[in-house]
C-alpha cells in the first residue's frame, strides 16, 4: 500500500481513529503504578506481544525494585542511525483507581488513570509503527528503537543508564510524553529537577526545667527555610520549594532534631550547579546546632539548544504539511528526555497525545487530535 503524502497519512490514521482509542482503553485498564512491579510487568508483557507481532525485536531490562524496562528494535534496510522513541509504562495512580476513575469516552474525550500520561503516547507509537510497516511493505525506511521504562514517575533511577546508552547511538530522540496544552505544543525546554534533605541537629532539654540548656533544631530549621527562600529567582526559572518539614518529639521537649525536604527546579545546568553549591554552603545561625544537606540534582534540564530547536523546526514543517501550525513550549516538569538532551542528542518532547488533567481525576485525551499526532510522529520519524 502506497501512502506517501502527509495528507494521505493523516487520512489513514483518521480512518483508524477508533482502533487507536481501543488500544488506549486496553492499556488504561491495565493499571501500572510504579511501585507495583507485577502490574507494570503485565503491561510490558502485553506490549511486547503487540510489538512482537509487528516484527519488533523484544528485549526486557530487569530492574530490582521496579518493573522490567521494555526495549523494542525495528531493523531497516537502511543503515542510518536509529530514531529513538522514548516513553514510560508506569503511572502515579494506585491499584484500584480504575474502579473510581473508570476508563470512559465522553464528549469527544477518553478518560482514565494514566490515559494522557502516557498510555495514549504508547498507543500512538504502536499504531504509527504498524502503519509505517504497512506503507513500506513490512520494512521501515530507517531503524527505530522504542524504550518504555517502568520508573519514570519515581525518578528513573533504574532506567537512566539504559536510556542514555540507547540515546548515544540515535540520530534523534522523540519523547512520547503528552503535548502541552489543548493546542498541542511540543516541549523544547524542561526544567531540571533536584531533591535535597536538610537535617538540623540541636540539643534536647526539658522545656520547663532546663529550657536554657536546650538548642532548638526547629528554630534553626525555620531560619534555614527563610535563607533557602532567598535562592528563588523566578526570572531565571529557579525555584526551591520546602515541601515537607518535621521535628521534635513532645511539646515539653526542646527539639534536638528537625528535617526538611526541598524540591529544586532550574532552567539551566549552570543554575543547577549554583543552587547545589549554595545549599551545601548553608551554615547554622545557632552555633550550638549543626546543619547537614544531602541529595542532588537528579534530572538535568532539557535546554533549548540548537539541536533541540532544529528538531522542532523539522516537526513544525511536518505539521504545516498536515495543515496546522505546531507551537513549542517550555515547561517546569521533567521527563526522561532531560537525560538525552543533556547528552547533546537532538531531543523533542511532547509528541504524545493532546489532553489535560495529567495526574488528576479529570485526566483525559482529546480523541479528534489522535490522528494528527500519529501523522506528526510518523512524518517526523521519516525526516530526522
Amino acid at each position: 500500500m502506497s501512502v506517501r503524502e502527509p495528507a494521505d497519512q493523516l487520512r489513514y490514521f483518521q480512518k483508524r481513529q477508533q482502533e487507536i482509542v481501543e488500544t488506549i482503553r486496553q492499556l488504561v485498564e491495565l493499571e501500572s503504578p510504579s511501585d507495583v512491579k507485577q502490574s507494570v510487568d503485565r503491561v510490558g508483557t502485553v506490549l511486547a506481544s503487540r510489538f512482537g507481532e509487528l516484527g519488533g525485536k523484544i528485549k526486557f531490562h530487569p530492574a530490582e525494585k521496579f518493573g522490567k524496562h521494555l526495549q523494542i528494535d525495528f531493523r531497516s534496510r537502511n543503515k542510518m542511525k536509529s530514531v529513538f522513541l522514548l516513553g514510560h509504562m508506569d503511572t502515579v495512580y494506585p491499584i484500584g483507581t480504575i474502579s473510581k476513575m473508570p476508563c470512559r469516552v465522553s464528549k469527544g474525550r477518553i478518560y482514565g488513570p494514566g490515559v494522557l500520561d502516557m498510555k495514549a503516547g504508547i498507543a500512538l507509537a504502536l499504531h504509527v509503527l504498524e502503519a509505517m510497516l504497512v506503507w513500506n511493505s513490512g520494512k521501515l525506511t530507517r531503524p527505530v528503537t522504542l524504550l518504555l521504562v517502568s520508573d519514570e514517575e519515581v525518578g528513573s533511577a533504574s532506567s537512566r543508564l539504559i536510556t542514555e546508552k540507547l540515546a548515544r547511538d540515535a540520530a534523534a530522540v522523540l519523547v512520547l510524553e503528552p503535548a502541552y496544552g489543548l493546542h498541542g505544543a511540543v516541549k523544547t525546554a524542561r526544567k531540571g529537577v533536584g531533591e535535597y534533605a536538610l537535617q538540623i541537629t540541636g540539643v534536647a532539654a526539658h522545656s520547663g526545667l532546663d529550657f536554657e540548656k536546650g538548642q532548638s533544631a526547629v528554630i534553626e530549621l525555620a531560619h534555614q527555610i527563610l535563607e533557602i527562600s532567598k535562592l528563588v529567582d523566578p526570572k531565571s526559572g529557579v525555584t526551591l520549594n520546602v515541601g515537607k518539614i518535621s521535628g521534635g518529639t513532645r511539646v515539653n521537649v526542646v527539639p534536638a532534631s528537625a528535617t526538611a525536604t526541598i524540591d529544586v527546579r532550574v532552567a539551566s545546568a549552570k543554575d543547577g550547579a549554583e543552587v547545589d553549591r549554595k545549599l551545601r554552603a548553608l551554615k547554622p545561625f545557632n552555633p550550638h546546632c549543626s546543619v547537614s544537606i544531602s541529595g542532588k540534582m537528579n534530572r538535568p534540564p532539557l535546554e533549548r539548544t540548537d539541536a533541540v530547536a532544529g528538531l522542532y523546526l523539522k516537526a513544525r514543517d511536518v505539521a504545516q504539511q498536515l495543515g496546522w501550525d505546531l507551537a513549542e513550549a517550555a515547561v517546569g516538569g521533567g521527563s526522561d528526555g532531560n537525560f538525552t538532551a543533556a547528552l547533546g542528542i537532538p531531543t523533542l518532547d511532547g509528541l504524545g497525545a493532546v489532553g489535560e488533567g495529567a495526574h488528576a481525576e479529570h485526566e483525559s485525551v482529546v480523541i479528534s487530535e489522535l490522528p494528527r499526532r500519529a501523522a506528526l510522529l510518523a512524518g517526523l520519524i521519516q525526516v530526522v
